[in-house]
C-alpha cells in the first residue's frame, strides 16, 4: 500500500560543502575593511612602545640625558633636516652602500651561476666559499686594513663582502632548483649553452636569486652602519659615534630613525621592483 506524501520524512538535501570549509571560504573572501583594519593592528605594538617611551622620559623612569623623550628626538631630527648636516652624511652612506653592493652583487651572481651550472667548480669552489663566508664582516677589518688601508676602499670591501654571502647562496640554490624537465625541452629545441641560460635556467631562478639580491642588500645596509661606526670619519654611522662621544643621545637616536627608516624604504623599493618584474609569472598576464 503506498505511504501518502505528507507521512514520507523530510530528507534535508546534504550540504555542498561542510560548515567549516564554508567557514573558511567566507574568511578567505574577508571584505577588504578587515584586512586595512589588520593593518592598522600592526601600527598598535609601535604606537604603545612610542607612548611607554614618553611616559617613561615624563617621570624620569630613565634620566633623559640617557633616554631623550620621542619629542627631544623629532625636533633633532627636524633640525638635522633643515641644517641639511643629514643630508651630507646620508649621502656618503648610500654611496658607499650601493658601490660595495654593486661589487657583491656583481662577484656573487657570477660565482653562484658558476657553481649552479658545473658541479665540478663547486666541488672545488664551494668548500673554501663556506669557510669563507662563516667569518663575519668585521673578523676580515684587520686584514683589510693592512691591505688597501682606512679609506673608502676598505668600507667598499666589507659592505661587498656582506652582500656577496647570500647572492651566491641564492644563486646557486636557484638555478639547482631549475625543473629537469626544462632542460629537457631546451635540448630538445636544440638550444645553445647560451639560449639556455638566457632563455630557461635565469627565467626559471629569477625568483631565488631575486630573494638573494634583497637579502644581499639588506647585509650590505647592516654592514655599512657597522663599519662606519669603527673607521669613518662622514656617515649616518659616524652621525651615531659622534653624537655618543659626546653624549647627545637626542642626535644618537636621531641618526638610528633615519637607519631605520631609509633601510625600510629601500627594502619596499625592492619589493615594488620584483612585483613588476614578475608580473609575466602571476595569472592574467
Amino acid at each position: 500500500m503506498a505511504v501518502p506524501s505528507a507521512e514520507l520524512p523530510l530528507v534535508k538535501p546534504a550540504a555542498a560543502n561542510p560548515p567549516h570549509a564554508a567557514s573558511l571560504a567566507q574568511w578567505l573572501r574577508a571584505p577588504a575593511r578587515y584586512v586595512a583594519s589588520s593593518r592598522w593592528i600592526a601600527w598598535l605594538f609601535p604606537m604603545l612602545v612610542l607612548l611607554l617611551w614618553q611616559l617613561g622620559a615624563h617621570f624620569e623612569w630613565i634620566a633623559p640625558q640617557v633616554l631623550p623623550a620621542p619629542t627631544v628626538v623629532w625636533r633633532t631630527l627636524v633640525d638635522l633636516f633643515s641644517t641639511g648636516e643629514i643630508w651630507g652624511h646620508l649621502h656618503v652612506s648610500l654611496t658607499r652602500v650601493f658601490a660595495g653592493f654593486a661589487l657583491g652583487l656583481s662577484a656573487g651572481f657570477a660565482l653562484g651561476v658558476a657553481m649552479g651550472l658545473s658541479p665540478l667548480f663547486k666541488d672545488y669552489a664551494y668548500p673554501l666559499f663556506k669557510a669563507f663566508s662563516q667569518v663575519p664582516v668585521l673578523g676580515w677589518l684587520p686584514l683589510l686594513m693592512l691591505l688597501v688601508g682606512i679609506d673608502e676602499s676598505l668600507k667598499v670591501f666589507l659592505i661587498a663582502k656582506a652582500a656577496l654571502v647570500p647572492v651566491v647562496l641564492n644563486t646557486y640554490k636557484g638555478i639547482q632548483g631549475v625543473p629537469t624537465r626544462y632542460i629537457e625541452v631546451a635540448r630538445v629545441l636544440r638550444f645553445s649553452r647560451w639560449q639556455l641560460l638566457r632563455k630557461v635556467v635565469l627565467p626559471s631562478a629569477f625568483a631565488p636569486i631575486w630573494n638573494g639580491v634583497r637579502y644581499g642588500f639588506t647585509h650590505a645596509w647592516l654592514a655599512l652602519v657597522v663599519v662606519e661606526l669603527l673607521a669613518s670619519s662622514e656617515g649616518i654611522g659616524f652621525l651615531i659615534v659622534y653624537g655618543r662621544q659626546l653624549f647627545q643621545l637626542d642626535v644618537v637616536l636621531a641618526a638610528v630613525v633615519v637607519v631605520g627608516a631609509v633601510g625600510f624604504a629601500l627594502d619596499k623599493i625592492f619589493a615594488l621592483i620584483e612585483k613588476r618584474l614578475t608580473r609575466w609569472q602571476r595569472p592574467g598576464f
